[in-house]
């Protein structure tokens, strides 16, 4: 069982539990009671999901983990590769079947669709480079979005949702141009256009984002907590230049950036 375990790396879902848990904050504040079998639910499917995602990894890259991560199961002999799939099968099969336990349609909707990208992302999309980094962006988004669907409000939640994936796709270029080293078998951006056109294109992304934030206080949409956003602002701009110069401290403080937006969204929600 602990084979398994580490196979689908089960902590990882507890960061998938943690934008489902935003999402509903966001959309319906304090005032939860009346969808919690919904939103456990939707942890249920989200942390079962990852663990899809997980396997199916760890299927993809069995060669490239001999060498890069030696300590997980298929490399180290603990799986073969054949149970690592059956695993990975019966994981999205499990999340797919409990989505279909949630009130919403749209709800059940979005976890297929979660699905469907997951697979093309690693079977195709991520030797892709530019494609496979917003599709990584956006099931980050859509994990806000499932939070606020399963609440019955997912127009509260757009903003957050679409300001996520923009500083994703920003996070994840930085993130290419840091392994570039390393990677083998990949067309990635900074691969394909070069690190310092990979960067503009990345900044432009990570300075989307806080424009978009400035969308909620036009529209007096949450809290004067809210205000917060902008020291997660700063620090998205100001990874926008480093990128230049340290790709990997500037999709490090991306990923402290991205808390304490999340804090502001949450925070400006609740106290209205």
């Amino acid at each position: 069982m602990n084979k398994y375990l580490r196979l689908f790396r089960l902590w990882n879902g507890s960061m998938g539990i943690l934008g489902v848990l935003a999402g509903a904050l966001i959309a319906a504040g304090l005032d939860m009671t009346e969808y919690w079998e919904n939103i456990i639910v939707a942890s249920f499917v989200v942390v079962w999901f990852i663990a899809g995602g997980n396997a199916l990894n760890d299927y993809i890259d069995r060669d490239i983990d001999v060498v890069s991560h030696p300590e997980r199961p298929i490399p180290a002999g603990q799986i073969t590769p054949k149970q690592a799939l059956y695993a990975s099968a019966f994981a999205f099969i499990v999340s797919i079947a409990a989505s279909l336990l949630l009130r919403e349609l749209v709800s059940v909707f979005a976890v297929i669709l979660a699905c469907a990208l997951m697979l093309s992302y690693e079977l195709f999309l991520k030797k892709r480079g530019f494609v496979g980094n917003v599709t990584i962006a956006v099931l980050t988004g859509m994990l806000f979005l499932l939070g606020g669907a399963v609440v019955s409000n997912i127009e509260a939640v757009a903003i957050a949702a679409a300001m996520a994936m923009l500083v994703s796709v920003g996070r994840e270029i930085a993130k290419d141009i840091e392994d570039m080293g390393g990677d083998k078998g990949r067309r990635t951006l900074p691969m394909s256009v070069g690190v310092r056109n990979a960067c503009i294109i990345a900044s432009v992304f990570l300075i989307a984002g806080p424009i978009l934030s400035i969308w909620p206080i036009l529209a007096d949409t949450f809290g004067p907590l809210y205000y917060i956003i902008f020291a997660a602002d700063a620090i998205f701009i100001y990874a926008s230049f480093l990128i230049f110069t340290n790709a990997r401290k500037a999709q490090k403080l991306c990923k402290y950036a991205m808390l304490i937006a999340l804090a502001a969204f949450i925070l400006g929600a609740v106290y209205q």
